[in-house]
């Protein structure tokens, strides 16, 4: 079921982008680059589909990789509504229009809604990565979790007849102690008449990472990039049979895994106080181990199988199975809800536990699409069946103690969407049934809760989540849209289970109010413009939820809270980009994201959200320069904007006071990527990341929070070389 808002904004914007060739034909399925199909199942036009979708190509997912290897890296430059980069295995504070995102490899969930622990977005080599797709805003087309919207994560195809090998090299390096981070992927690829296959592994060696300053990052408590290997293998083949070809049988399988070197333990930095911390400094690390922790880890394991029939009962036919299982282990931490009793005794260190999330989840789709239905001219039909099981807990490994007991959510979704093209105008509606249960075993409680028991139960989750949407193309060059869809969601179920505690008002899973489902709204208008060599694209969004999910922090623990209050999210999105000449070109892109929520049950929405759902104000700026075939190189700027958020509001029923005070700063960091095809000896790039060695704070740790004062990454110079063969 695909999510009606703006195709005509980032999806032709960004591919037109790089190739304006690709402008001047948007019709043509079976061109890659201006066809979506992340919650369509099938190939369609993005010309006739009234989505914001925003498709990143492999020139552009090449060109972050140039600079670095984080995962989400390229989102936050190609993404309007994307948050900045956490820069670490976690990505905790990534939101994506103010809401967490349902993230996909092929299709296959990634993580799991039950407990989202903010580490699905390190799941994989982005060697094997051909492009991404993403669904902006709310989308029920992919199943539960897309609140914010849906990313797509799509592996790379064979591109050449026959048998074709990459091999690429890459050292990057900031000059310091350790710094040093090497990487060596080989993918061999075949394509024939009939069969194709792709191999690809990759391993990765990462060093500690350095700030402006001079000073190591510290680790992050969610998990470090830094001082961490990666090992990844991806394997895909395919095979086209029956008359014409129309039939098609697809494997693949993915296994990745990162880990920590444990090389470094984390030393907590303090920020301003006058008195106990006068001169402020961020996390940093040191050399050493904690005794008898593990190494922290995410490991990523999929199958999937798919069946396609071009010409079933004169339509498509695919359908899917997939497997996935995911295991994601914390670093240390000695926090007063990880203690065995509770106070800890004064004279008595504090243990160190880790926790670890492990996940499990099986899918069945099906999926039908026929054209001119009822033999009425550009009516299509699009209809479905999703099934799956999603299996998630979280203990602390080291003590062997359950944090958040088991949870088995199980999902039959239906669902059908009409489009209809009459001429210029495309309209699109349909509706998606969610019909689930979420079991849960009773449990009891750390010490920190009290060792409080909790009754397990079932609780039934019914939901029916229409969408429509239409998009005019006035002419040649302009487009105007506007839709409605909605979300279907869980709010990370695990943090108000592992929560409950003796003066809890409810012990048991059925009156448990949190657990009830997130349903999300969303709102759109915008238009596009595409001319011969710049294309502008503008969409304000409203996004709500009655029954909506934000994050605070606990002063005692300084752990997240998920505070479950209506939420209103408003913004604005600019996409652009010129071609000037065969030489020049440039893109800019714009985001304003605003949020509002509860003081407190029943004092209306009058409490704007912080950094850590909203991020703020963002431009991203790219300039690129082509003298000839053989060498191209782009300037980009990420610039992040400065908020104060100062409110007071007094309860009229008993004079309490609520203050909401949060102050962030931002900063502009430059970077550079150099390509040059040397012919017969492959391609030389050059990436320069912080080009100008700037110091500053992550945005979403200028909040205080559990030990999470980073500082981001100083200068890091980066050279890959790329050999076919």
């Amino acid at each position: 079921m695909i999510k009606p808002l703006s195709a005509a904004i980032s999806a032709a914007l960004f591919a037109s982008a790089i190739n304006p060739a690709l402008a001047q034909d948007t019709t043509a399925a079976t061109d890659l680059d201006q066809v979506i199909v992340t919650g369509s199942r099938t190939p369609v036009a993005i010309d006739k589909v009234p989505g914001a979708v925003t498709l990143v190509n492999q020139e552009q997912v090449q060109r972050t990789l140039n600079l670095t290897e984080d995962a989400t890296a390229v989102l936050a430059r190609m993404v309007p509504g994307y948050s900045e980069s956490s820069q670490a295995m976690s990505n905790s504070g990534e939101t994506l229009r103010g809401r967490v995102a349902l993230r996909l490899f092929d299709g296959v969930p990634q993580g799991s809604p039950l407990r989202e622990g903010s580490r699905n977005g390190t799941f994989t080599d982005m060697g094997v990565i051909g492009r991404i797709e993403v669904i902006n805003g709310p989308s029920a087309a992919e199943g539960i979790g897309g609140a914010g919207g849906v990313i797509n994560y799509l592996s790379k195809d064979p591109q050449v007849e026959g048998h074709e090998t990459t091999v690429t090299t890459r050292y990057s390096s900031q000059f310091k102690d350790d710094s040093a981070q090497s990487k060596i992927g080989i993918t061999h690829a075949y394509k024939g008449d009939s069969a194709d296959f792709l191999v690809s592994g990759a391993y990765i060696d990462r060093g500690i990472a350095y700030d402006g300053d001079g000073r190591r990052v510290g680790l992050n408590t969610s998990g470090s990039l830094s001082d961490s290997y990666s090992k990844n293998l991806f394997l895909k083949g395919g095979y086209n049979f029956g008359e014409g070809q129309m039939q098609r049988i697809q494997a693949s399988y993915s296994n990745f895994h990162i880990g920590g070197k444990h090389n470094y333990i984390p030393v907590e930095g303090c920020r301003f106080d006058p008195v106990e911390c006068p001169v402020p400094s961020t996390n940093t690390a040191e050399k050493g181990s904690i005794a008898g922790a593990l190494a922290e880890f995410n490991d990523f394991e999929q199958a999937a199988v798919k069946y396609t029939n071009a010409d079933f009962f004169g339509g498509d036919l695919s359908v899917d199975a997939y497997w996935a299982k995911q295991a994601m282990r914390y670093v240390p931490e000695n926090g007063a809800d990880r203690q065995l009793v509770k106070p800890p005794p004064a004279d008595a260190d504090l243990i160190w536990d880790q926790s670890e999330i492990n996940s499990e989840k099986k899918g069945l789709r099906f999926g039908y699409a026929y054209n001119d239905l009822f033999k009425v001219e550009g009516l299509r039909l699009r209809a479905g069946l999703d099934l799956v099981e999603d299996t998630a807990d979280q203990r602390l490994a080291l003590t062997n103690r359950v944090w958040v007991p088991p949870m088995k959510y199980t999902s039959i979704a239906p669902y059908a969407q009409l489009s209809w093209d009459i001429g210029p105008v495309t309209l699109d509606a349909g509706i998606r049934r969610e019909d689930g249960e979420l079991e849960i075993d009773s449990y009891t409680t750390t010490a920190y809760r009290d060792f409080t028991p909790v009754q397990g139960g079932k609780m039934d989750y019914n939901a029916n989540m229409p969408n429509f949407g239409a998009i005019w193309r006035i002419s040649d060059e302009w487009s105007v849209f506007a839709s409605y869809s909605e979300g279907f969601g869980i709010a990370n179920v695990g943090i108000p289970l592992r929560n409950i505690q003796a003066n809890s008002p409810c012990k048991a899973v059925s009156c448990i109010a949190d657990l009830q489902p997130l349903i999300t709204e969303n709102k759109e208008i915008g238009f596009n413009w595409r001319g011969a060599r710049g294309q502008l694209g503008v969409s304000a969004y409203r996004s709500t939820s009655d029954f909506g999910s934000s994050l605070t922090i606990d002063k005692a623990t300084e752990d997240f809270i998920l505070t479950r209050a209506p939420v209103e999210i408003e913004g604005i999105e600019l996409n652009s980009a010129w071609t000037f000449n065969d030489h020049w070109k440039a893109t800019f892109l714009y985001s304003r994201i605003r949020g509002q929520t509860q003081y407190y049950e029943g004092s209306g929405l009058s409490k704007e959200m912080g950094i850590l759902d909203i991020s703020p104000d963002k431009v991203n700026a790219s300039l690129t320069w082509t003298p000839n075939e053989r060498f191209d190189a782009t300037l980009g700027v990420s610039r992040t904007f400065s908020r104060d958020l100062r409110e007071t509001f007094v309860n009229p029923a008993n004079g309490d006071v609520y203050l909401n005070e949060e102050d962030t700063y931002g900063y502009a960091l430059w970077d550079l990527s150099m390509n040059y095809d040397t012919g017969r000896y492959g391609q030389l790039s050059l990436g320069i990341e912080n080009v100008f060695d700037k110091q500053y704070v992550l945005t979403w740790s200028q909040l205080p929070g559990w030990q999470n004062y980073f500082a981001g990454r100083g200068r890091m110079v980066s050279l890959t070389h790329t050999f076919k063969f």
